[in-house]
C-alpha cells in the first residue's frame, strides 16, 4: 500500500515537474520577438513605417487641412500688419522698415507652411538617428531568457504541495509575459497611430509660428512632435533595463524568489512602458 501511494505521489510530482519546466521553457519567446523588433519599429519614420497610411494622411493634410491653415495664416498676417501700422501712432511715426519686416515674416510663414512635411520628417529623422545609435549600444541585452540548468534538481527536492504552488505561479507568470508582449505591441502601434494623427493636422499649428500671440500653438505642437519622436528612445531604454534586471534573477537560490521577481519586473515594465508617453511630454514641456 505504501509503495502504491509513493508511486502515485512520484507520478503526480513528475507531472508537476514537467509542467513547471514546460511553463518556464520558451516563456520569453513571444516577448523576445517583440523586443527584438522594437528598435526597427520605433526607429522607423512615419513615411516608412506604413507607406499607404502615410500617403493617405499626407493627402488629407494637403487637400483638407492645408487650405484651412492658409486662411488662418492670411488672417494672422493681416492682423500682424494692422497691428504694426497702428503701433506706430496711426502711421504718424511710420517707418518703411516695418513693411520689409512684415514681408520677411510673411516669407518665413509661407515657407514653413509649404514645407510642413519636410519639417515633420526632419524631427523624426533626428529621433531615428538617436534610436539607431542607441540600438547598437543596448541591442545585445535585449534577448531575455531564464536559466533552467539546475531547475530540475531543485524541483526534485520539493514536496507535492510546494510543486503545486510553483506550477500555479509559473502558469500565472507565463500569462503575464504574454500580456506584456501584447502591451508592447499596443504601445508601439498605438504610438504610430498617434503620430499619424498629429502629423495629419500639422499645417494648422505651424501656420501660427510667426505671430507673437499665436505662436505658442505652433511651439507647443513642435514640442509634442519631439516628445512623440523621442518616446521610442525611452521605450528602448525601458526594455533594456528590464532585460538587465532579469539577468540577475536566475542566480537566486530560491525558485519562488525568482518567479515573484520575474512577475514584479514584468509588471514594472508594463507600467513604465505606458508612462513613456507622459514622461516624454514632460521632458519636452509639451502639454
Amino acid at each position: 500500500m505504501f509503495d502504491l501511494t509513493q508511486q502515485i505521489t512520484d507520478w503526480i510530482n513528475g507531472l508537476l515537474i514537467d509542467g513547471i519546466i514546460s511553463n518556464f521553457t520558451g516563456m520569453f519567446d513571444s516577448l523576445n520577438s517583440r523586443v527584438v523588433d522594437i528598435a526597427s519599429q520605433v526607429g522607423t519614420p512615419p513615411d516608412a513605417w506604413n507607406a499607404n497610411v502615410f500617403s493617405l494622411v499626407r493627402t488629407l493634410s494637403e487637400t483638407v487641412v492645408l487650405p484651412i491653415a492658409g486662411m488662418i495664416l492670411t488672417a494672422i498676417l493681416c492682423y500682424e500688419l494692422i497691428h504694426m501700422v497702428i503701433e506706430r501712432n496711426n502711421m504718424n511715426d511710420f517707418d518703411t522698415f516695418i513693411i520689409f519686416k512684415w514681408i520677411f515674416k510673411t516669407f518665413v510663414a509661407v515657407y514653413i507652411l509649404t514645407h510642413t512635411f519636410d519639417i515633420v520628417m526632419a524631427v523624426f529623422g533626428l529621433a531615428q538617428h538617436v534610436i539607431n545609435q542607441s540600438a547598437g549600444v543596448i541591442g545585445g541585452s535585449l534577448n531575455i531568457d531564464l536559466a533552467l540548468s539546475d531547475l530540475e534538481n531543485q524541483l526534485n527536492a520539493m514536496e507535492t504541495g510546494e510543486l503545486i504552488g510553483l506550477y500555479i505561479e509559473s502558469a500565472i507568470l507565463r500569462l503575464a509575459i504574454q500580456a506584456i508582449s501584447l502591451c508592447v505591441f499596443i504601445i508601439i502601434f498605438g504610438r504610430m497611430i498617434e503620430i499619424y494623427l498629429v502629423v495629419s493636422i500639422a499645417p494648422i499649428p505651424l501656420s501660427t509660428m510667426v505671430n507673437r500671440e499665436w505662436g505658442s500653438i505652433g511651439n507647443g505642437y513642435l514640442k509634442s512632435l519631439f516628445a512623440l519622436a523621442f518616446q521610442g528612445f525611452l521605450i528602448m531604454v525601458c526594455v533594456a533595463i528590464y532585460a538587465a534586471l532579469l539577468g540577475a534573477i536566475p542566480s537566486a537560490g530560491n525558485i519562488h524568489v525568482a518567479v515573484w521577481s520575474l512577475a514584479g519586473y514584468t509588471l514594472l515594465l508594463c507600467f513604465t512602458l505606458f508612462k513613456t508617453g507622459s514622461l516624454a511630454k514632460s521632458i519636452f514641456a509639451a502639454n
